[in-house]
């Protein structure tokens, strides 16, 4: 199934573009399959460039408001120059690589509210660039990311909500201008938590995670260990409990801080 977007018209007269994703089910370090179709209008027209790209909006923090901004993150030249005849289809497929690093859109199904990334198009033409709009994709959890999601269900914690904000987490492997919290509700055991946040930065070979804890007001002070990261390897996670790992730390952090 293809998601269909149409950019527009370039020109009187001049050719239009429509990009179809042949999958927008995909996962960090996958691929999104797709082409883009350019309909040739009623005069030739010579294409100076062509592209591919993801694109995700951020968070991004300006003075006393947070503001949102469009960020392309990786971006994939199809081809060199060509010319597109009045009246032809031209078709140029692609296979555009999703970075390692790219947040998740959707858990068990269930798309994560505010995560908005997708694929852009665009055209460069007589010294001009025509982007088309987003064509939404959905990113999914690698096993490696889906055990570490499946121990916080385990342990009763429940979706809050996720953002992208843009910056950097100091002693992680992180490369892209921003990263992905995805937030949970604590269980009533957890009582001293108002929520946990939780980070993926991924690579080919194994990922950070990173944790923080979200106080609840006057139960502690900020501490160092309300924070936590950890390495998982995408192909040795499964020899881990990881609800009992992580139960640990939060029983160990709540014993200290006497809100257990």
């Amino acid at each position: 199934m293809g998601f269909k977007k149409l950019l527009a018209s370039l020109g009187a007269g001049g050719a239009s573009v429509e990009t179809v994703l042949t999958e927008e089910n995909v996962v960090p370090g996958g691929v999104v399959q797709g082409e883009v179709r350019i309909q040739g209008g009623s005069v030739d027209q010579q294409i100076e460039g062509l592209s591919v790209g993801l694109q995700a909006r951020v968070e991004v923090e300006g003075g006393d408001q947070e503001v949102r901004q469009d960020i392309e993150f990786t971006k994939q030249r199809l081809g060199g120059a060509f010319e597109v005849k009045a009246g032809a289809v031209h078709v140029v497929p692609f296979g555009l690589e999703i970075p390692w690093e790219t947040p998740v859109t959707a858990i068990a199904g269930q798309q994560l509210r505010g995560m908005n990334i997708g694929v852009t198009t665009e055209l460069e033409i007589a010294r001009a660039v025509d982007s088309g709009d987003l064509d939404p994709i959905n990113v999914h959890p690698l096993p490696s990311q889906q055990a570490i999601l499946d121990a916080f269900i385990q342990l009763g914690f429940r979706f809050k909500s996720a953002d992208m904000e843009r910056g950097h987490i100091r002693g992680t492997r992180q490369r892209l201008p921003f990263y992905q919290e995805i937030e949970f509700f604590p269980p009533q055991q957890y009582r001293g938590l108002n929520q946990v946040e939780l980070t993926f930065v991924a690579d080919e070979h194994e990922m950070d995670v990173v944790l923080e804890m979200d106080k609840k007001p006057g139960l502690f002070s900020e501490s160092s260990d309300s924070y936590k990261a950890f390495k998982v390897g995408h192909h040795d996670f499964a020899a881990t409990d990881w609800a009992a790992y992580l139960n640990q730390w939060l029983a160990d952090v709540g014993g200290r801080r006497n809100w257990l």
